[in-house]
């Protein structure tokens, strides 16, 4: 095996959240596929919404870095994976640059990826190159590759802009504000990339508009270590898993499904909202989502639910992830006051909030061992059930979620990372739960054992 790979990279990152990282990460992703390039677009921290978008600009699958969720040695085999096959590597950053623990700079300092800045020109002229310094010199050891301005509005307005850089700090160009480019936003992020109809003419747009304020061409090269992998082990080889998936049930990792394949799954995707019946399965996958904005509709399909409750009674395993716990409520009301009966496998109904209830990341202690993930959820649910366990953040944030157990069933604020423990997903899901945990092998006092792509990122 090679063990080094080098590939043009930057991490996109900004003073502050909303500047638009995700919309010029996906038009420069755009703007350099039209170009004939192949690129690979990568996000920092748990966030489903902007992959759904990025993947679309892309045209390549985007997963999840992440220096406690994923895993240093996880993260490094995705990026070095991806430096064997692109021609172009964008990774977004979260928040602001030097927000949170590990931040983004701390993962674009650790794999030696430089930073572009992009920061959001309105209102602003020769002040833009003050902040561009700020993020360039804050950290000395931090690699920077220069700023890109976004929400400009004339050419002027962008030289003005391209002007106030000091220090050889490099222009990437300039993104207009003019409508149709900005992506649009809901309560958890932006809206989902199926849902918008004119998705691939903004993206188009947003390219060709910055193709016209800079030169086209590549960031330098980074060299990428290849990881120690092993193989992954076949703990579901045969075990068939339905997943919903439709407009309410679109929160997944594909770093999740990857593992699910690897470890030997079947996997067939079904639709709460549209389809009368489960496909033929031994175990059922209930992923986040947007429940709250069809919870009508999933009510009114009396067959799924049904259906539903009949998987649980024959006890097949059943992991129900946020909005997919909020579905096996016995209610779920919206913002508006409008309730909805849903399948009613956990007692207790929850109510949609106008403000954020919980965010933080998440370590959970399962009988089956131990689960990394993230909660983010505009809902309170009330429930007379007992939690089985509840997750504890590793950096102090809000929210220790429980989570309930029924038979076979484990339902969840949590959206797990399943490659963080794949012998504990597995006893998830394999229908006979004894002797998934006999055959777990023994604790070795590292919960984030990563898997992907059929291999285990083997950590020191």
């Amino acid at each position: 095996m090679n063990s080094h790979r080098q590939c043009p990279a930057v991490l996109i990152a900004a003073p502050a959240s909303g500047q638009g990282k995700t919309t010029v990460t996906a038009a420069l992703a755009r703007l350099h596929r039209n170009r004939g390039r192949k690129v690979r677009v990568f996000k920092c921290g748990p966030d489903f919404l902007d992959p759904m978008i990025l993947e679309r600009a892309s045209g390549a699958p985007v997963y999840q870095l992440d220096m406690w969720m994923v895993g240093e040695q996880e993260s490094r085999r995705l990026l070095w994976e991806a430096a064997g096959e692109a021609d172009l590597i964008l990774i977004e950053g979260v928040m602001g640059l030097f927000d949170g623990t590990p931040s983004s700079a701390d993962l674009a300092r650790h794999f030696g990826v430089p930073v572009l800045g992009v920061i959001d020109g309105t209102a602003m002229a020769q002040t833009f190159g003050a902040l561009a310094l700020g993020l360039a010199r804050y950290q000395p050891d931090l690699p920077f590759a220069g700023v890109l301005a976004n929400r400009v509005g004339t050419v002027r307005h962008a030289q003005l802009l391209e002007g106030s850089l000091t220090e050889g700090l490099r222009w990437y160009g300039a993104l207009s504000r003019e409508t149709g480019i900005e992506l649009p936003s809901r309560h958890l992020g932006l809206v989902q990339a199926s849902e918008l109809n004119d998705l691939d003419l903004r993206l188009d747009a947003a390219a060709e508009s910055l193709a016209s304020s800079c030169d086209v061409a590549l960031p330098p090269a980074v060299e990428f270590a290849a990881p120690e992998m092993i193989a992954a082990e076949p703990l579901l080889a045969g075990v068939r898993i339905a997943v919903a998936r439709d407009e309410a049930f679109a929160f997944t990792y594909g770093a999740s499904l990857d593992l699910l394949r690897a470890m030997g799954a079947e996997l067939t995707f079904f639709s709460p909202i549209r389809d009368s019946e489960l496909p033929e399965a031994d175990s059922l996958y209930l992923p986040g989502g947007y429940p709250e904005l069809h919870h009508v509709a999933l009510s009114q399909n009396t067959p799924m639910l049904t259906a539903i409750r009949a998987h649980h009674a024959a006890g097949k395993p059943l992991l129900a992830e946020c909005g997919g716990m909020l579905y096996l409520l016995d209610s779920l009301t919206d913002v508006e006051g409008t309730r909805a009966e849903l399948v009613g496998l956990l007692a207790g109904e929850a109510v949609m909030q106008k403000r954020l209830a919980a965010l933080a990341l998440q370590a959970v202690e399962l009988p089956e061992g131990s689960l990394r993930g993230h909660t983010y959820h505009h809902s309170l649910t009330s429930t007379g059930l007992e939690p089985i366990a509840r997750g504890l953040s590793p950096n102090g944030g809000r929210g220790a979620e429980a989570v309930y157990r029924e038979g076979r069933m484990t339902a969840s604020y949590v959206h797990f990372y399943f490659p963080s423990n794949p012998s504990a997903i597995a006893a998830l899901f394999v229908p006979d739960l004894e002797d998934a945990i006999a055959s777990k092998p023994a604790p070795t006092g590292e919960c984030n054992s990563n898997v992907g792509a059929g291999l285990l990122a083997k950590r020191p």
